[in-house]
């Protein structure tokens, strides 16, 4: 019998996107259970701080049915505080214990890092696993800061001849000494969109119509980031694609979001009471075509490796598409976006998860490796 191969799940973090990230690590947990894993769910709390799930925890969890924020309150009231180490073999981590003299509870293969948002997304946590020497699921440093930041990833995208919205972006201290917000955004038509330019889950986005305060939206941005991006609204509809792959990605079914309020927020994407996802969408197969190659053209321009999901912005009466953004580690729970686009070509939840470990492992073993003594991971 072969041994089970030793995959952490990293989940929560500090960031505003905390709960997602719980509840699709849950999602997550559940599909590797029978898959030859030994899973090991390693918390990041609001603070920054690790902490160890108990198996028994864990093991509940994964058993139960829902309940998938329910992770996150179990974290934060059990398991032993922690910490990430380079392993005894090349390519291995080790979680061990903050307060037991170093104490080893469990050594890692392959880290799956779900973690949502600044922090997770962004190329931190991925510095972190890259200095550790031990493969991880997703994108690398560059990729996810890329994606995370909307002004970075758009000039990105643009040099690569990807379509994307009219924009500007401006730093706070710009936003302040401006005598008129009205004069930052001189050219581009509203309804606005007004967002964080590193915030995911649309976290501090308002849509700003005829009328309504430009100045309390950038307000609101800037509660998350110090730099604000602002988009030309597209009254069209809003379609998703995934991409899953390393040098040569494919991209998935199209999905659609159907909306209400002009915009899919924060509220409709994790709280509301209907399902807004229609997956595949019902599109001409030549437009799902064009949506799936932009998506993996899209993924090229960041450096992408694993996946992402990309989303779309598509006007029917002209036949424009844009590119609204990337998402390199989108919600996984099973209800999410990605796993369903992909479920619609054919590719299962746990197969999904297969794959992107997989995925891990192919880059660490392509990595250069530095010559001479010091190349010890």
């Amino acid at each position: 019998m072969s041994t089970p191969v030793r995959i952490g799940i990293l989940f929560g973090g500090p960031s505003a996107e905390h709960e997602v990230s719980c509840a699709s690590a849950l999602g997550v947990a559940r599909a590797l259970a029978g898959g030859g894993y030994r899973t090991v769910a390693i918390g990041v709390t609001r603070t920054g701080g690790y902490r160890l799930v108990p198996d028994a925890v864990l093991a509940d969890l994964v058993a139960g049915t829902g309940a998938e924020r329910a992770i996150d309150d179990r974290l934060t009231v059990t398991g032993p505080a922690v910490e990430l180490r380079p392993g005894p073999r090349p390519g291995t981590a080790v979680v061990t214990a903050v307060d037991g003299a170093g104490a080893v509870h469990a050594e890692l293969d392959v880290v799956f890092p779900v973690l949502h948002g600044p922090f997770g997304e962004d190329g931190v946590v991925q510095g972190v696993l890259e200095s550790l020497g031990v493969p991880y699921v997703g994108c690398g440093i560059l990729a996810s800061a890329v994606g995370m930041d909307k002004v970075a990833m758009k000039r990105a995208l643009r040099a690569e001849g990807v379509p994307i919205t009219p924009h500007v972006s401006f730093d706070a201290e710009t936003y302040r000494a401006a005598d008129d917000p009205e004069k930052l955004v001189v050219g581009l038509r509203r309804p606005l969109f007004v967002k964080p330019a590193r915030m995911g889950s649309s976290i501090g986005i308002s849509r700003v119509a005829d009328g309504d305060d430009l100045a309390a939206a950038i307000d609101e941005a800037l509660r998350y980031d110090s730099v604000v991006v602002v988009e030309q609204g597209v009254t069209g509809r809003e379609l998703e694609c995934g991409v899953l792959g390393g040098s040569r990605p494919e991209a998935s079914a199209v999905g659609e979001v159907r909306v209400t309020g002009g915009w899919f927020d924060y509220r409709q994407k994790y709280f509301g009471d209907a399902d807004p996802m229609v997956v595949p969408a019902a599109l001409p197969e030549d437009v799902a075509e064009r949506i799936r190659d932009l998506s993996v053209r899209a993924f090229a321009a960041i450096g992408g490796w694993g996946l992402a999901r990309v989303d779309f912005l598509y006007e029917e009466a002209t036949g424009d598409l844009y590119v609204n953004e990337l998402n390199t580690m989108p919600g996984f729970t099973a209800h999410s976006m990605y796993p369903k686009v992909w479920a619609a070509a054919g590719v299962g939840y746990r197969d999904l998860v297969d794959r992107l470990v997989a995925l891990a492992f192919a880059r660490h073993a392509a990595r250069p490796r530095p010559a001479g003594p010091e190349a010890t991971r």
